[in-house]
């Protein structure tokens, strides 16, 4: 999971490197080229899980919706959020992007991976820590920044080896949220460590956007 992380951060990179999220462009179109940017560089064809490009408002709504598509602006701010699938193993990694000058997007994008890493290390300090309390701690810490928690109830799910074998999606103990109050350390019916994706999504709904950060919690 640590090398397809690797290869997911070089995938990300390369985006910024090549200009690929810019004003001008759909975000549909955006995600395309970076699913075709995965194959030339690895070879990825597939991903465990829809590719996500939000910009603007569409930055406030879960990862269940699905808003019409959306030109992004000179002054947007905007998310990708993909999950490639490399030799089998999940990666799960979201990045935010500010296009213009606005200092509280900004703000929003730096604050993303200073809340992630508090988040972590509020995690490895506690080793019986459930998904209940580490859910807590992010919705303390987006409000003591000044912004609310988005997305869809949860901060984090399982992640393992493609097809999912650790995860089952209609159980709360998959997810780092309110209502898990099981321990998140532990292992798999086959005996293996479960290994954990943190996702921090912060949002601003007066001014109408957000961001998104997300990848390993527990390796790394």
């Amino acid at each position: 999971m640590l090398a397809a992380q690797a290869d997911a951060l070089t995938l990300f990179d390369e985006v910024v490197a090549r200009n690929l999220i810019v004003a001008g462009e759909s975000e549909r179109a955006i995600s395309d080229r970076i699913r075709d940017l995965a194959d030339d560089l690895f070879g990825t064809t597939r991903h465990w899980h829809k590719r996500i490009i939000r910009s603007g408002p569409n930055t406030l709504l879960p990862y269940s919706d699905n808003p019409p598509d959306r030109m992004l602006r000179d002054d947007d701010i905007a998310f990708a959020d993909f999950g490639p699938i490399f030799a089998d193993f999940e990666a799960d990694l979201g990045r935010t992007y500010v296009l213009g000058d606005d200092p509280v997007k900004h703000r929003l994008a730096a604050d993303l991976p200073v809340i992630f890493d508090a988040g972590r290390r509020y995690f490895a300090e506690r080793p019986d820590i459930t998904g209940a309390e580490l859910h807590a701690e992010i919705a303390r810490l987006a409000r003591a920044a000044g912004w609310e928690l988005g997305g869809s109830g949860f901060a984090g799910h399982l992640v393992g080896e493609f097809p999912h074998e650790i995860m089952d999606a209609e159980k709360i103990q998959s997810y780092i949220a309110p209502a898990n109050t099981t321990p998140m350390r532990g292992k798999d019916k086959a005996g293996r460590v479960c290994h954990w994706i943190l996702e921090i999504h912060l949002a601003d709904p007066a001014r109408g956007f957000g961001g998104f950060y997300e990848q390993l919690l527990d390796l790394g």
